[in-house]
Formats: structure tokens, C-alpha cells, sequence
């Protein structure tokens, strides 16, 4: 029986001050073992004898609270003695953050926490300790805090007026251990600079765009009021610009005591470059300041690099976003009063996400939450965990490409590590996808209805619309082929018999190629709809498409003019069917719209539009333009598999039979990426010696490799390999 079972879920409210709790409880004999297990709806922080509980940050965690809530389990042996007292600090977190809606009118719970202290003494006998009301609770310094809008900490407050806690009858039913990456702080980057705006304000850079809060040292005698704003960018005349974050506050406010430490956010993140001292007493010391980062406890397994310094830079701002939007779930943004998980950029990006880091575990989680939130007919909301089925925003669920996250991150995830238990989890939550969409159109082959995102930011769309120009329908059918494609794979890697899904998905094809490619030409002529009929295999003369694709890309000014959708696969598309030159030319083209576009304009993550600033350092738009959105970072795993070679075997994954298949252009000089894969390390690079490449590879001890080079394919096994194109 799980601990907690045992324990009462308490609470205490003080409006929008943050309650403390606390117990107090004697360990007088010598202790073998103490465990404290604990959770909270909202975030907690818990200290026994003024000394802070495990590293994890904003614990504990973001899960589907209707259905799965996280617990933790610290070892605290060595912080007990005779006389002990925990405490317990509580926040809003994501359960109440505005988002959410209030609990008392969406909520099945209020904010509450629950605990258990188990000791296990010398002598082999033991004690346990569990919230109750025996627990007591008083204000807190923290006067207020929010994800969205920032923390008030008021450093004068004494927590004197102790007072009874309420017991709730609240489920354990939904408690699970600790599944995913628990979030911590990562590296601490210093102020570089500090400087009037033409506005007046004094501003902080840290250099760099980032997720996390700032560390600072206060100065002021007591009642002083410090405030802090955060702001991803500057406006074109240089001044602190928060348009973009919409309703978020994003500020911090500090009531010095006149002997002030240095202070640290309690429950609340912001994803910022700069920092503006709205409030602030004494000099400017930039020593007194510090950017933590904050982010899943991922390691860093992927690397790459060239001769083009701007590629490079690219390369780190990718991952750079994804550091600032792996925070417990794959966010799209950490600034605006959204930070939500949303399945599309998700899938896009799930294949450079787990070759730049290992995030198994964390899609593992994440994943789970996607079947915990599926609706009973199979769709998928198009945010997980999903607040906004509970209000009434129907609209966000079940669109093309973004409910597909269902079936193609979990493949991908299997790919990268090899583990087919996560087939096997998600099994059931990808049928029932691919059965929602094959319910969903006018035929069981099309899906040819409802509302859906398309190819969201598309270049060609109209002005004044999110949604490229291509057909959305198209785009639906498309990703139900493919998803049905990958539920086959997938149920046949678990041995299931997959033959009413190997007809469907022939049936589908068909339909699409019917429907949708009438005498071999796509019904959309956009670069996307060339793009899914290539990569996806839906078209009957692929070199046809790809030259059509080609020609549209020339057209433009060789220029992308895709969204979300199309933007993943468009290199794929191209350097599969005997385009790669020009692949490179758009990875390589640095005018608007490129991904090189950002980096020449100050970029330090990647921006959700192609030109969220402008030339002349105008704004995209107000209401939706993140400096810090990963999604089109996804071309970071065509730089790994094209430009360097490195590609899984689909039938031997987790690299335990690599497939080196590298394409190489003129205009780089070298190039180089290795993976730490759970088989061991691989890695690949070339550089130019004149009108010849050399091209060297490194195969892990257990593994064998497929070489493509010179129009030949060469079988190896694991060492070290050089060869000459």
C-alpha cells in the first residue's frame, strides 16, 4: 500500500498569499532511515529544520490532474536530529495558474498538499508521521505568486500567527511515483551588460534567451519596494518591449527587511533575455544578479558543427530552445500567458529532440498524459496536459498533425532507444486515433472534416490568416496515412496482427492519390502539399512531385514559404529525391524567410515566425510572436541525418545498426555531429581537401553500420572508419 493512502490531504487559505505549513516532531533514538513522501495539487517546497528537500524544481510536476498526480520520495536521513520541525511552502503552480480556471469552478480540487514521514530507527523499529490535522499553517513571505504573472516576496514577514489546517476528502486514487524528469537548475549565467533605454529604463542583459528566473541580492532599507519586469527582446528604438507577452505580468516584487540575502523565485518562471528595474534602491552592481536556468533534467547527448559559424549558431540556438521549452512538458513558449504543451510542435520536433538530449523518460510522462486526456472517441486535445476541455473550448482538440503526436512520438521515442514498451503504453491511444480519424470524414479513407490548424504559420497564407494556403483536408489525410503507417509498424514491432490497418492505410492512399492527386498533380500547389506526398509516400511518380516541389521552391526566390506542417520535412523532401543542393541553399539563405533570417538579427533561440522582428525592427504582431518557440528547430535532425549521415535503422533501432547516408555541399568546408545513443557513442564528420571529402565515421563496440558513399553500399562493424568521396 503507497504511504499516502494513510495520509489526509490538507489546506489552508490565505487568499493569494502562499501558506505555509508546518509539524513539529522529536527523533530521539538513533535513525537507520527517514523518507518523506510528498505532493501537492499546485507546487510545493518542503524544508526540515530550515534546510530545503531535494533539488526538484516546481514539484510536482504538470501532469493530467483529473487523472495522474506525482509524487516524490526524498531520502532525509541525514537532515533529522532529536528536535526536528518540516515545513511546507505552497503555490498556485500550474493547477490554479489562470489558464487552469479557478478550482472552485472547474476543478474537482482546491490546492492542498499531502505528505508522509517514515523513520526507521536502529533498533528496527519505525515511526510514521502524515499530514493531517495535527499540521499547523500561517502566511508565508510569499505574498503572492503566479507562473504568468511573477511573485511578490514581502522579506519583513514573520510567520507567527499559526493556525489550524483544513482536512479535504480529496482522491489518492490518482497519485503515481515520479515518472518523468524532475525539473531542476541547471547552469547560472551572469549579467554582461546594464543600460538606459531612450525610454529611460534601466535594463539588464544576460546575453541570452532563457527559461528560469533571476537570482539577485537586494539592496534598500526596511519597506523598500524592488520590481523587476522580464522581456525576451528590444524594440527597434531599444527599449524594453512586453507587448508579446500579452496579460503575463512576468514581474517580480521584493519588500526589503533591511538585511536583506540574496532572494530566488519561489514558484514562478519567466522566459526572458532582460530584466528592467522598474523599482530599485542603490546602485546598479551587476554582480548582484544572476539568471538561473531551469529546465527538465535531460542529458545532453547530441552535438554538431561546421564551417559556418551562422549554422553553428543556429545549432545552439536550437538547443537553447529546447532547454527553454522542456520544462516537465514540451511547452511552446516560456514568456506569454500560454507555456502549454502542444502536440504539433511536439511531434515535429521529437526526432531532434531526443538526438540533442535524452528524453525518454520525459516523453514517457508526457505521453502518458496524452492517453490520460484522449476523449472517449479517440481524438486528442491539441494541448497535454489539457486544461480546456473542462471550458468548453472544443475547438482545441483533434486537428491534423497535432492529435498525431499520439502515434508519432512514441515511434520515434522506440527508434531513438530501442524500447518497445513504449509501443506497448501507447498502443491503445494510437489505435483509437487512427479510428477517431477514420470516423471523422466523409469516408473511412478521408479525412475530410472539421476544423483544423493546417499548415499554421505557412509563408503563402493570406494575409491576416494563421493558416497556410494549403488544403487542410489534404493535410488531414496525409497524417492519417502516416499515422496509420506507424500504428502498423508499431503493432507489428509488438507482434500484433496489423492486416485490417495494412488495408486501411492502402485504402487511404488511394483515396488521398483519388481525392487529392488527379492525374498525378497535387490540388494544392504549395511547397507543403509537395512536401507530405514526397515524405510521406503518397505520391505515384516521386520524381515528378519532387521536381514540382523544386520548381516551387525556385519560383519563390528559392525560398521556403511553409508553416509548421511542412517546414519538418521540406530539406527530407528535397535531399531524398535528388534535390539536395538546393536543400542546402534554403538551410544556407539568410534573407527573410530562412532560419538563418533570426540568427542575423540577434537571435539566441528560435522564433515562432520567421520574421518576428522585421528589418527595421518591427514586430510580427502583438498577440502571438515567442522569441523562444522550438518548433522550426526540427531541421536540427536534418543536419544530423543528411549533412553528417547519421540515421537509425528502422529494423535494428537505438542505432544498434546505424545507416550513414551523408550528402555533402560546397559551400561547407566540414562538418561533424555525434549522438551518445544507448548503444554507445556515434559519431560521424567530413571535411574538404581540395576536390575530394574525406568522410570518417565511428561505430559503437556491439553495433554494425551500413556505409553509402560513391554510389556503393559498404557493410562494417564497430570501429573507426575513413573514406575518401
Amino acid at each position: 500500500m503507497n504511504i499516502l493512502e494513510q495520509a489526509k490531504w490538507i489546506s489552508a487559505d490565505f487568499g493569494e498569499v502562499c501558506p505555509i505549513y508546518k509539524k513539529e516532531f522529536a527523533a530521539a533514538k538513533p535513525v537507520k532511515k527517514a523518507t518523506l513522501t510528498i505532493t501537492a495539487f499546485g507546487f510545493y517546497i518542503a524544508e526540515i529544520n530550515g534546510e530545503r528537500v531535494g533539488d526538484y524544481i516546481f514539484a510536482p510536476g504538470w501532469t493530467s490532474y483529473d487523472f495522474r498526480l506525482q509524487y516524490q520520495e526524498y531520502d532525509v536521513t541525514a537532515m533529522l536530529s532529536d528536535k526536528n520541525e518540516l515545513r511546507v511552502k505552497h503555490g498556485k503552480g500550474w493547477y490554479d495558474s489562470p489558464l487552469m480556471g479557478k478550482p472552485d469552478k472547474f476543478h474537482k480540487y482546491d490546492k492542498a498538499i499531502l505528505c508522509a514521514l517514515e523513520i526507521e530507527y536502529a533498533d528496527g523499529t519505525s515511526e510514521q508521521i502524515f499530514s493531517d490535522d495535527s499540521f499547523v499553517a500561517a502566511e508565508s513571505k510569499i505574498r503572492f505568486s503566479e507562473i504568468y504573472d511573477g511573485e511578490t516576496f514581502d522579506a519583513r514577514v514573520e510567520s507567527e500567527n499559526w493556525t489550524a489546517v483544513k482536512e479535504r476528502y480529496f482522491p489518492h486514487g490518482l497519485l503515481i511515483p515520479q515518472q518523468g524528469d524532475k525539473i531542476v537548475e541547471v547552469e547560472r549565467l551572469k549579467a554582461i551588460s546594464t543600460f538606459t533605454t531612450p525610454a529611460g529604463e534601466v535594463v539588464i542583459d544576460f546575453g541570452q534567451n532563457l527559461t528560469g528566473y533571476v537570482n539577485f541580492l537586494p539592496t534598500g532599507k526596511s519597506g523598500d519596494v524592488l520590481e523587476l519586469s522580464h522581456s525576451e527582446i528590444l524594440d527597434k528604438d531599444g527599449n524594453f518591449y512586453t507587448e508579446n507577452l500579452r496579460s503575463a505580468k512576468a514581474k517580480i516584487t521584493y519588500i526589503c527587511n533591511g538585511a536583506d540575502d540574496w532572494y530566488t523565485p519561489n514558484f514562478s518562471f519567466q522566459g526572458f533575455r532582460y530584466i528592467r528595474l522598474d523599482k530599485w534602491s542603490g546602485d546598479v552592481n551587476l554582480d548582484n544578479f544572476v539568471a538561473i536556468v531551469v529546465h527538465s533534467d535531460m542529458k545532453r547527448t547530441g552535438h554538431f558543427e561546421c564551417s559556418n559559424p551562422k549554422i553553428n549558431k543556429l545549432f545552439e540556438n536550437i538547443i537553447w530552445g529546447q532547454k527553454g521549452n522542456f520544462l516537465d512538458v514540451p511547452t511552446d513558449c516560456p514568456q506569454r500567458d500560454e507555456r502549454l504543451g502542444w502536440t504539433g510542435d511536439a511531434q515535429v520536433f521529437v526526432r531532434t529532440a531526443s538526438y540533442n538530449y535524452d528524453v525518454e523518460r520525459f516523453f514517457d510522462k508526457w505521453l502518458s498524459d496524452v492517453a490520460a486526456d484522449q476523449r472517449p472517441d479517440g481524438g486528442i486535445p491539441s494541448v497535454i496536459p489539457s486544461p480546456w476541455p473542462l471550458i468548453g473550448l472544443d475547438w482545441y482538440h483533434s486537428s491534423a498533425a497535432w492529435g498525431d503526436a499520439a502515434v508519432i512520438c512514441p515511434w520515434q521515442i522506440y527508434l531513438t532507444y530501442g524500447n518497445p514498451a513504449i509501443l506497448e503504453k501507447q498502443f491503445d491511444c494510437a489505435k483509437n486515433w487512427v479510428e477517431y480519424q477514420r470516423k471523422a470524414g466523409s469516408s473511412e479513407f478521408l479525412w475530410d472534416d472539421g476544423p483544423h490548424f493546417a499548415d499554421w504559420l505557412g509563408i503563402d497564407s493570406e494575409p491576416g490568416e494563421y493558416r497556410g494556403a494549403t488544403d487542410q483536408y489534404l493535410i488531414a489525410t496525409a497524417f492519417f496515412a502516416y499515422s496509420t503507417e506507424l500504428l502498423v509498424k508499431s503493432g507489428k514491432v509488438l507482434g500484433k496482427d496489423m492486416s485490417e490497418y495494412e488495408t486501411l492505410y492502402n485504402g487511404i492512399v488511394a483515396a488521398f492519390r483519388e481525392k487529392y492527386m488527379p492525374n498525378g498533380k497535387l490540388s494544392s500547389n504549395t511547397q507543403t502539399a509537395h512536401v507530405l506526398a514526397l515524405y510521406f509516400n503518397l505520391t505515384t511518380d516521386k520524381a515528378a512531385t519532387a521536381k514540382s516541389l523544386a520548381d516551387l521552391v525556385i519560383s519563390s526566390g528559392t525560398q521556403l514559404m511553409t508553416g509548421f506542417v511542412g517546414t519538418p520535412y521540406l530539406l527530407h523532401a528535397l535531399s531524398d529525391n535528388g534535390y539536395t543542393e538546393l536543400a542546402y541553399s534554403l538551410l544556407l539563405r539568410e534573407d527573410f524567410p530562412s532560419w538563418l533570417y533570426s540568427v542575423n538579427q540577434g537571435a539566441t533561440t528560435i522564433w515562432e515566425h520567421w520574421d518576428g522582428m522585421n528589418e527595421n525592427g518591427e514586430m510580427w504582431s502583438a498577440d502571438m510572436n515567442s522569441f523562444n518557440h522550438y518548433a522550426y528547430g526540427a531541421v536540427a535532425d536534418w543536419m544530423y541525418g543528411v549533412c553528417c549521415g547519421i540515421n537509425i535503422d528502422e529494423s535494428r533501432p537505438a542505432f544498434k545498426h546505424i545507416i550513414f547516408k551523408p550528402q555533402f555541399d560546397t559551400r561547407l568546408d566540414y562538418a561533424k555531429a555525434s549522438i551518445d545513443t544507448r548503444n554507445g557513442k556515434v559519431a560521424a564528420s567530413w571535411k574538404r581537401d581540395g576536390g575530394k571529402v574525406e568522410y570518417s565515421i565511428s561505430v559503437p563496440n556491439g553495433c554494425t553500420a551500413s556505409v553509402h558513399l560513391n554510389g556503393k553500399v559498404e557493410e562494417i562493424g564497430a570501429g573507426e572508419f575513413a573514406f575518401e568521396v
